[in-house]
């Protein structure tokens, strides 16, 4: 009885490992396509530098509760009033740089925010809001002469009242 065991089961090995094998065989890539490939990694691929930070890993921080005064119409007594959380996009790179500046994007942005009067920022669209402060941000740091040490600002949350 320990024979027949013994054998049944070396049988069963022999069918896995010929199954095991046929599997590779069926599954790895053929020659003539890998060589291919190699050839494809071994040429360098010219990238600008822009492209290989707009490829890397990205660090988001936010900018929370930007609150400012809306401008009102001539003939309006009520206030109105515009609150937002912005958020940074920036290079893992210029993490840090970011982080340091979050002052000055906090002072930009509610200087370009309360500058709107409540008519023309009722009528605007995220991506209006996001495009305004972007521009912005680009011309504070080309009048300081220095790079801008994150890619875009978006909106996390906006509420008009």
């Amino acid at each position: 009885m320990n024979k027949k065991l013994i054998i049944i089961i070396l049988g069963v090995a022999l069918v896995c490992g010929g199954g095991a094998g046929a599997a590779v065989w069926f599954l790895a890539p053929k020659a003539d396509a890998a060589e291919g490939q190699h050839d494809e990694e071994k040429k360098p691929k010219k990238k600008k530098k822009e492209d290989e930070e707009e490829a890397g890993p990205v660090k988001y921080l936010t900018v929370d509760k930007i609150i400012v005064m809306l401008r009102r119409s001539p003939n309006e007594a009520v206030p109105h009033y515009l609150s937002a959380d912005l958020v940074v996009a920036a290079p893992v790179k210029t993490e840090k740089e970011a982080k340091e500046q979050l002052p000055l994007l906090r002072s930009v942005a509610v200087r370009t925010l309360s500058a709107l009067p409540m008519d023309k920022a009722q009528a605007m669209t995220i991506d209006e809001y996001a495009e305004a402060l972007n521009k912005a941000f680009v011309e504070e740091y080309e009048k300081d002469e220095r790079e801008q040490p994150f890619k875009e600002v978006m909106i996390g949350k906006l509420i008009v009242e």
